[in-house]
C-alpha cells in the first residue's frame, strides 16, 4: 500500500525536512504500542534526525480510545501556538494519566493561550483535519497504530524495525 496524500506542507514533520527520507507515523495518543514506540523513534531522531523527515498523522481509534480524538485536537490545537511537537512528546511521556483534565494541565505547562486553546479545541477546522488524516490513513491501508510508511510505502514493522533499517543503512 502508499501513502495517500502524498506529504505535504499541511503536515507536522521534524528532523530535516529537506531529508530524501520520509518517515509518517499514523499513531493515537492513547494507543499503547504508540506509548512504546515513542522513545525509540526519540532515540532515532536524536541519531539519524539530520537524515529522517519524520511526519505525524493522526489515527485515534476512538472506540477503544476514549481521549485519543481530544488529545489529537489539543495537539492541532498546541499546533496553532507553534508547540505541536511540544505537546505531543508531552502527551506521549504522560499516556498513563491521560484525559481532557490533563490536556489542559499540559497546555499550561507549555505556556499556551489558554482561552485560545480551550477556544481552538471547539474548532471544527481542528477535527477536520484528524479526520482527514484518519481518512488518508483509511486510503493508505492503515489498520492500527501505529503504522509506518516509508517513503510512501507502508513499512511492515514497528519502530524497532525502522530503528534496524536505519542502523544498517548508517553502517
Amino acid at each position: 500500500m502508499s501513502l495517500k496524500p502524498a506529504v505535504s506542507n499541511s503536515d507536522h514533520a521534524q528532523g530535516n525536512l529537506k531529508a530524501d527520507l520520509i518517515i509518517v507515523e499514523y499513531g493515537d495518543y492513547q494507543c499503547p504500542y504508540c506509548g512504546e514506540a515513542y522513545p525509540v523513534l526519540k532515540e532515532l531522531m536524536s541519531q539519524f534526525g539530520n537524515q529522517i523527515k519524520f511526519v505525524f498523522r493522526n489515527f485515534p481509534l476512538n472506540e477503544i480510545h476514549q481521549y485519543a480524538r481530544p488529545a489529537a485536537i489539543a495537539a492541532e490545537a498546541a499546533n496553532l501556538q507553534g508547540k505541536f511537537w511540544e505537546m505531543h512528546d508531552a502527551i506521549y511521556e504522560n499516556q498513563e494519566y491521560l484525559n481532557e483534565n490533563f490536556l489542559m494541565k499540559l497546555a499550561e505547562k507549555l505556556k499556551l493561550n489558554i482561552p485560545q486553546f480551550e477556544k481552538d479545541l471547539e474548532s471544527l477546522e481542528l477535527a477536520d483535519k484528524v479526520d482527514s488524516d484518519f481518512e488518508s490513513g483509511v486510503i493508505s491501508g492503515v489498520n492500527g497504530t501505529p503504522s509506518f510508511f516509508v517513503n510512501g510505502k507502508k513499512f511492515d514493522g514497528g519502530a524497532e524495525d525502522l530503528f534496524q533499517l536505519l542502523t544498517e543503512n548508517a553502517g
